[in-house]
């Protein structure tokens, strides 16, 4: 099938569309889960001593060693998981590219892939990319997986589910007995359980368990993870998957197609960052993000929203039913445009567009400055408008 065939359907990123339409209307950008706050000083300084010191040229394609032997230390260290740095490592354009490569790798046509809905917009053209069909299973915020019903959901053709827990856009945080329900079903099916780890560091209830850690799933996950929203690099570019070295073989090819390797220096920055940044760095950055949650959340619920405060990652998925009647595409344009905050629409994270028309996002990784104006600007929307 041609790739024209495939991408037959797709839309450009609503995410990254919205964004251009807050810059043209001077919006508070709350749409792309990009910081406006700088990055560790640690990190910027090794990017820019890295580049002094020449290191300009490809890395090897799966990553520098130096990268790759800080991450290998940081699962042992955090999860009590044991990588092999030269053969179960794969550092990536992104986890964005992680997910792309990893899926290519693993996937066959006909092949299932199953899909915790919403959903981060990739996830869904991923799986047809590799002319696979993706399997929509709802999973909402403050409620628990249905167990039976994803049961219901793996055939003989599922080879992959994906799983993003801190979760974008819900912020729910699978609980460990959920995360044994998705492992026990893929041991039945000998499906892989490809992850979104991204959010890692980003979490205010529960605790974050790698799905590679429970029983009989070292081998048979991919765990995606990456820079951009533990350190605020999010244009550094640099993801990383965790693999056993069957799967990792093959996603070093794909990766290597696609995109032949990430940026040399930064990766050197992120290895000393892996290096230097301490339990207290992770503390902190859980806790100010905490903080930015409780003024998003608190502004939403006065502006007249209906939401629940996440479990994690740094997204408010908010209902808008009681303020407008508009479909949620146009409710966000009038609230960029009128309002000057930026949302992403509720639409784009579902299979049917019907089931997001009421919804939309709020990125939270800003300033609580910025945020507490965002929160004034939407003082005004309570009052009917957009209607």
């Amino acid at each position: 099938m041609h790739t024209a065939h495939r991408t037959h359907g797709f839309t450009e990123s609503v995410i990254r569309g919205m964004t251009r339409l807050a810059n043209e209307h001077g919006a508070i950008n709350l749409a792309q889960g990009f910081p406006n706050f700088p990055a560790p000083d640690v990190l910027k300084e090794a990017a820019a001593r890295a580049i002094r010191d020449d290191v300009n040229q490809y890395a090897i394609t799966w990553g520098t060693k130096r990268l790759r032997d800080a991450l290998a230390r940081k699962y042992t260290e955090w999860y009590g998981m044991t990588v092999d740095p030269e053969s179960e490592i794969v550092v990536t354009c992104g986890a964005t590219e992680a997910m792309a490569s990893a899926l290519l790798a693993l996937v066959d046509p006909g092949d299932e892939v199953i899909v915790f809905e919403p959903f981060y917009e990739n996830y869904g053209p991923d799986a047809i990319l590799c002319e696979a069909r993706p399997v929509y299973v709802p999973i909402a915020a403050g409620r628990e997986l249905d167990l039976d019903r994803l049961a219901a959901a793996f055939s003989a053709r599922t080879r992959a589910v994906i799983v993003c827990s801190p979760n974008n856009p819900t912020g729910r945080v699978l609980a460990r007995h959920e995360l044994e329900g998705i492992a026990e079903l893929c041991r039945r099916h000998d499906a892989y359980a490809v992850t979104d780890e991204i959010y890692e560091h980003i979490y205010y209830e529960g605790k974050h368990i790698p799905i590679a850690t429970l029983d009989g799933m070292r081998e048979r996950t991919v765990t995606i993870s990456g820079a951009s929203k533990t350190f605020s690099v999010t244009g550094w570019r640099i993801g990383t998957i965790v693999a056993p070295q069957r799967a990792t073989d093959a996603i070093r090819k794909v990766h290597d197609f696609l995109t032949v390797g990430a940026p040399a220096p930064l990766q050197e920055a992120v290895a000393v960052g892996l290096e230097t940044l301490g339990p207290d760095y992770y503390a902190t950055l859980a806790r100010e993000y905490r903080a930015r949650r409780d003024v998003m959340h608190a502004a939403l619920v006065r502006a007249g929203f209906r939401c629940e405060p996440p479990q994690g990652a740094y997204y408010i998925l908010a209902d808008f039913a009681a303020l407008s009647d508009l479909p949620d595409d146009e409710f966000a344009r009038w609230l960029t445009c009128e309002a000057g905050v930026a949302p992403v629409p509720g639409s784009s994270f579902y299979s049917r567009p019907e089931l997001g028309r009421t919804l939309v996002r709020f990125a939270f990784c800003k300033t609580e400055e910025q945020l507490r104006e965002a929160g004034e600007r939407l003082k005004a929307v309570g009052g009917g408008q957009g209607r």
